[in-house]
């Protein structure tokens, strides 16, 4: 019996080759120690207003409708608290932060654009 399970977990069990970049787990100590800072605004730093909540609604059509936007860039993080947008998350390209921080600075009532976008590794 123990035989049997010992074989049928060789072969469920997926080939790992420790020496491959894929294979390593994520290191998001820097990232999580970063979000910790009480001054990183977050999803739950939304402003209320109707004025705050038009302008993040506005920014995400703009940002969803562009098909030139990879899905990492469609789903970016977008903060309005007090007509100030920051702009968090990973994004493909430097031309993708660019593009995002275009579209946020082009919407009306937008008083300054935060943009913390990080260009994710390959």
């Amino acid at each position: 019996m123990n035989r049997l399970l010992i074989i049928a977990a060789l072969v469920v069990a997926p080939a790992c080759d420790d020496k491959t970049d894929a294979n390593k787990p994520a290191d998001n100590t820097k990232v999580n120690e970063r979000d910790k800072d009480s001054s990183a605004k977050t999803p739950g730093d939304q402003g209320q207003g109707k004025e705050d909540i038009d302008i993040t609604a506005s920014i995400r059509k703009a940002v969803v409708a562009d098909d030139a936007l990879s899905m990492n860039a469609k789903n970016a993080k977008i903060i309005t608290d007090g007509g100030v947008v920051t702009l968090r998350g990973p994004v493909a390209s430097e031309e993708e932060k660019t593009k995002i921080a275009a579209l946020a600075r082009s919407t009306p009532g937008v008083q300054r654009v935060e943009d913390q976008l990080e260009i994710a590794a390959p």
